[in-house]
């Protein structure tokens, strides 16, 4: 019995051993589990247990010209955080500090008696702050290095360069489009939290510093952009325009030397302008382009050999009627070579080209030239324009593309065909980054010129040169854009724009315009000047020529490329009066009347006939008789007009009258 006792005894001794090795198994299984095995991820979830990350903004590479100069720069600046649980009187601090930071002193307090163990303060305050603040030696408080944006040249292109926001994303302009590139790697600020979770202070010594972005090295010359600049804002101030455009490229390369916008904003403080005035409307918006959009008319033409530069047309002495509609030219013409069509700008000469073009033929070459699709430059925000497809080109379409109207284009469009032909006939992809650098500025990355297609022979493209030389001549409508000892080739453009409350053309409002390209034989440089809605002339040869004229003596002035120029010029550059041109005789001043006809001279004015009840037919003959341009709305007889009869009316007043069936 006794010995059975003892037996049970030592076999309850090994399973209770054995149960004890077990459970020790098992602890040492789940410590090396936990020690070894899961160590990195138990670390790492410590510290976030234990650690909050303050980010900090990174800083981005600069954004320079192609000659090196900083168009954008990223700078170190101080920002003040503060320490609340170091902070033994929030209210004291709060009143020492609201006056230099600007803000009230019951938000400062608020946020130093938070319970958190970090705080923001200000961000990146200006030095003179920083010393004043570093004065009062303040407990509870410190400062971190953050990165901030400076544009040094202010409103020079700052609607190329775009801007940024305060996290600091690219918002516009090639800070955008190259965010990805120009933003750094973030830096990190650590605070420690205790076990229910609340700050503890800050661990500056394991700040994690930001790495700064790559470089941007633009076509941009900043030379060529402020001469650029200065004459666009003279150009629209004297002419009281709204707004205005330029830009000047390299027709061989596609290089966009200057993009310039009026009015623009300084992009250190850009919110404080409107918006509209933010975007870049050289590649953001479209207008119709009028009769620069003569030259790719004629280019077709001259490729397809349906017209030669000497062939004669009947321009109808300035009336010309067809499908119901009334084209007349301000500058009647009787017969005339194609050569002076593109020369006095004819809006007949060219319809009736672009009759023997016809639509699908004339559409193929303006496709080809790049309307109706995005040019791919390397800005945000392009627009493609509006080329509607020949299968919606009804009665006078054709008639009125050919001369520019019904079709909408961008400057960056324009200025890319029109280097089409400068350059021997091939489309060129513009572009605005050259090259991408690091840190140490060292290239990483190259852009070159690309090749979208040949549109044109260079044969076509010499003979439409030399047309377009006349354009520039004595006599004919680009005449203000001549340089003395360089040869010019241009194209003035009036084109009306369409009132967005009436949907029809406005008998006011114009876009005038002027492109080209210098020297002629050999360019170096094709500039476009758009001037929206001038108040003192409507016409591109009298308010945008005279800009492109100052634009392209003085680049080709600075590029030191004036060959032929006598030394006296070289020595000044050219300053022009867009807005107080010089007396014309009455020959020049039909001459500036150049775009078509839409536009009568102001002078004493007509009376206003009395249409009611006249039919579509009568209304037509009385308007060729008395010389007048009337809307037409509806059809049958008229049963309104405006003004009323007997009012006088003048050429750039709004003239319509509505007709509707008998009943």
């Amino acid at each position: 019995m006794r010995e059975q006792q003892e037996r049970w005894g030592r076999i309850r001794i090994v399973i209770l051993a054995g149960l004890f090795a077990c459970g020790f198994l098992a602890v040492c299984a789940r410590g090396f589990d936990l020690q070894v095995l899961q160590h990195d991820q138990l670390v790492k979830l410590a510290d976030r247990q234990h650690n909050r990350t303050v980010p900090l903004i990174p800083a981005r590479g600069g954004i320079f010209d192609c000659n090196g100069a900083p168009m954008a720069v990223s700078l170190d600046m101080d920002s003040l955080y503060g320490d609340p649980r170091r902070i033994k009187d929030p209210a004291a601090l709060a009143a020492a500090l609201a006056p230099l930071l600007g803000e009230s002193r019951q938000e400062l307090q608020k946020k130093l008696s938070s319970e958190r163990g970090f705080v923001w303060l200000d961000r990146r305050l200006n030095p003179a702050v920083v010393a004043r603040i570093k004065q009062l030696q303040l407990a509870g408080i410190g400062f971190i290095k953050e990165s901030k944006r400076f544009y040094p040249n202010f409103d020079l292109a700052a609607n190329v360069l775009g801007f940024t926001g305060i996290d600091p994303q690219g918002l516009e302009g090639i800070e955008r489009r190259y965010d990805g590139t120009i933003l750094g790697t973030a830096g990190c600020l650590m605070t420690e939290r205790d076990a229910l979770g609340r700050d503890v202070g800050v661990r500056t010594a394991v700040v994690k510093e930001a790495v700064p972005g790559k470089n941007v090295v633009l076509t941009l010359d900043k030379n060529i952009q402020y001469l650029a600049e200065k004459a666009l804002a003279k150009a629209v101030q004297g002419s009281g325009a709204k707004e205005g455009m330029a830009i000047v490229a390299e027709p061989g390369t596609g290089k966009i030397l200057a993009m310039a916008n009026y009015p623009s904003f300084n992009p250190n403080a850009y919110n404080q302008y409107p918006a509209v005035q933010l975007r870049n409307h050289c590649v953001a918006d479209s207008f119709e382009p009028g009769s620069t959009f003569k030259i790719f008319l004629m280019s077709a033409a001259v490729e397809e050999k349906v017209v030669r530069p000497q062939d004669q047309f009947f321009c109808e002495n300035g009336h010309f009627s067809f499908g119901g509609r009334i084209i007349r030219d301000d500058h009647p013409e009787g017969r005339i070579s194609v050569a002076d069509i593109l020369k006095y700008s004819s809006n007949i000469g060219a319809a009736k080209i672009g009759f023997k073009m016809g639509d699908a033929r004339y559409y193929r070459y303006l496709q080809a030239f790049g309307f109706g699709e995005k040019t791919g430059i390397d800005l945000p925000g392009e627009t493609s324009g509006d080329l509607r497809p020949v299968s919606r080109w009804y009665g006078s379409d054709l008639a009125t593309i050919a001369f520019g109207q019904g079709v909408t284009a961008s400057a960056v469009q324009l200025v890319a065909a029109v280097s089409t032909v400068a350059n021997g006939g091939l489309l060129m992809k513009p572009y605005l980054v050259e090259r991408i650098t690091d840190d140490s500025g060292h290239t990483v990355q190259e852009f070159q010129p690309q090749v979208v297609r040949r549109v044109i022979s260079p044969a076509t493209a010499a003979t439409v040169t030399r047309m377009m030389e006349g354009v520039v001549a004595n006599g004919g409508t680009g005449a203000r854009a001549a340089l003395d000892g360089i040869q010019v080739a241009g194209k003035t453009g009036t084109a009306q724009k369409v009132d967005p409350v009436t949907r029809t053309y406005s008998p006011t409002k114009r876009t005038a315009s002027f492109i080209g390209f210098v020297p002629a034989e050999r360019p170096l440089l094709t500039i476009l000047v758009v001037i929206d809605e001038p108040k003192t002339s409507p016409y591109g040869g009298v308010v945008a020529a005279p800009a492109f004229r100052e634009i392209a003596f003085n680049t080709l002035c600075y590029l030191k490329a004036t060959a032929g120029v006598s030394d006296g010029q070289k020595m000044k550059t050219i300053q022009t009066k867009a807005a107080s041109p010089p007396p014309r005789s009455p020959q020049q001043t039909a001459v500036d009347a150049e775009e078509g006809g839409r536009i009568d001279v102001a002078g004493t004015g007509t009376v206003m006939p009395d249409f009611r009840g006249m039919s579509m037919r009568r209304v037509l003959q009385v308007m060729e008789k008395r010389q007048i341009n009337i809307q037409l709305r509806g059809s049958g007889h008229v049963v309104d007009q405006f003004p009323q009869p007997g009012q006088i009316i003048r050429g750039a007043d709004e003239i319509w009258v509505r007709l509707a069936p008998t009943a």
